[in-house]
Parts: structure tokens; sequence; C-alpha cells
């Protein structure tokens, strides 16, 4: 059986994220098919604002942490809604931090620092909010990661992390594999393994106090063969190619035109340091 893709550091460095126009396709296809749940963007923002009122008069350092920031699109919402003195966008890839760059251009108080999660380059007790969406499950040891995170938070700092549920999308995979594309697609192990909904707190518990788990449930339809194709063809769990046109005339010819519903839960765990 084929590896995670997620856990494979090759393809997550080079052809998962070393260009922001394949997760763009993946997000923006996605978003358009989404028609039940809040963006995590804005229920992060919401979160952080909560604890960063909560800690300031308590002399807490003003920095905010976005570990994994990808795009951007979480990092401008806390840039936005918290208007922090020093917000640090990190990631590994460094196409996906020059997109944020671009999303950011002009915010006072914003950094991009490049790295690994395993070891971010911040000093111990620096950090009064740190937040972690949508990226520990690419790491095989997330809770080596949570130390990391504990480690960087200062006293009564809090961190905010987010992830999918593993049986995310269930319904595409069945699609996938009946339409004969990839007949495995069913049979692969989640991509989201190893940091889950399942398991998130406990992952997060080894290391800090967890305060705060929230699930949300996500809903979406995929309009029709080419708007499913779209998405199909940039998530890494499906063998596919990333002909577009192609993928959608395989499945129109062999499970029809759409439209496709599918659902995951997305949770938010908020801990402090103990």
């Amino acid at each position: 059986m084929t590896a995670n893709p997620f856990l494979d550091t090759d393809r997550v460095r080079h052809d998962l994220y070393a260009d922001a126009g394949r997760i763009a396709q993946r997000t923006g296809a996605l978003s358009r098919a989404k028609t039940a749940g809040p963006h995590p963007a804005t229920v992060i923002a919401d979160l952080a604002a909560t604890v960063i009122a909560d800690l300031a008069a308590t002399g807490l350092p003003g920095t905010v942490l976005d570990i994994g920031c990808g795009r951007g699109t979480t990092t401008l919402a806390l840039a936005e809604r918290l208007d922090p003195p020093r917000l640090i966008a990190f990631d590994q890839s460094t196409a996906l931090l020059a997109e944020a760059r671009s999303r950011l251009t002009g915010r006072l108080g914003v950094e991009f620092l490049r790295g690994d999660f395993h070891a971010i380059d911040l000093p111990n007790s620096s950090v009064a909010v740190a937040v972690a969406a949508f990226c520990l499950y690419h790491s095989p040891r997330p809770a080596a990661v949570i130390a990391e995170i504990a480690r960087c938070l200062a006293p009564g700092g809090l961190s905010i992390t987010v992830t999918k549920s593993p049986d995310s999308y269930r319904t595409l995979d069945e699609v996938i594999a009946a339409s004969g594309l990839d007949p495995e697609a069913t049979s692969r192990p989640s991509l989201y393994e190893t940091f889950h909904s399942h398991n998130q707190a406990d992952i997060v518990g080894t290391c800090l106090d967890v305060q705060q788990v929230i699930h949300h449930e996500h809903r979406f339809r995929f309009t029709d063969a080419d708007h499913i194709a779209e998405y199909a063809a940039t998530n890494p769990k499906y063998q596919l190619g990333g002909d577009v046109a192609q993928i959608a005339r395989r499945l129109r010819e062999t499970v029809g035109n759409g439209p496709l519903e599918t659902s995951s839960t997305v949770t938010y765990v908020v801990a402090a340091r103990r």
C-alpha cells in the first residue's frame, strides 16, 4: 500500500507545497463546494481574540505565532482581528510563505519565518498565542511538535490546534474508487492519521492543559464531475494524475455527473501552558 503522502517528507517539500497554485486549486474547489460550517480562520481568530483579551493584563509578550501558515489565510485573519504587536507566519514552504507575504503586504509587526515545526527558531517562553491549524498531521510525531509549542509559550500562554476527522470526505473516496480512477482510494489510510479529531486532545494533553474542545461539522456539495475533478486532481490521497478534464470525463462515464455531497469534522483544541 502506498505510504501516506502527508508523512512523506520529500513529497511535502516538493510536489505538495512547492507550488502555491496546487493548494490554491484544491482549497478553492473545496470552498466553492462548502454548504455548512464556519470558516476556520474566523473561528481561530475569534478564539485567539478571547485569549489575548484575557491575557492583556498579565504582561505576557504580545507575540502570536501561526505555525504551518500556508498561504496566509489564518495569518491575515489574525492580523485583522487582533492587530498584535508581533505576528509570526511560520512554514517550511518557501512558496507558501511568499504567498502569505503578498497577502499581508503593508501590515506592521508581521514577520515570516521558514523552518521545521519540530524545531521552531524562537526563544523559550516568547509566545503568547500559538496557532497550529491543519498542519500537525504532517508529522509522524505530533506530540513532539506539541512539546515544541509548549517550549515557546510564555507562562499563561495558550495554543490553538486545528485538525480534521479521519473519515473526512469519505463519500468522495467511494466515488473515486467506484469510477475505477483509483480503486484503492477507500483502503488507504486517512491523510490525517497521526493527528485527527479523535486523538487531538489526547496528544495536546501530553504537554499542555486542554481547556476547550470544539467540533464543527462541515458539509460540501460538489456540483458536477468537473467540480469533483478539480478537487480530486490535487488531493494527494488519490493517484489520478493532474488532467482535470480526463478525470471529469471518466467520472461522467462511470458514476455520472454528480452532484456529490460529503462532510468533515473540524476540531479545535485550546490548551494552556502548564
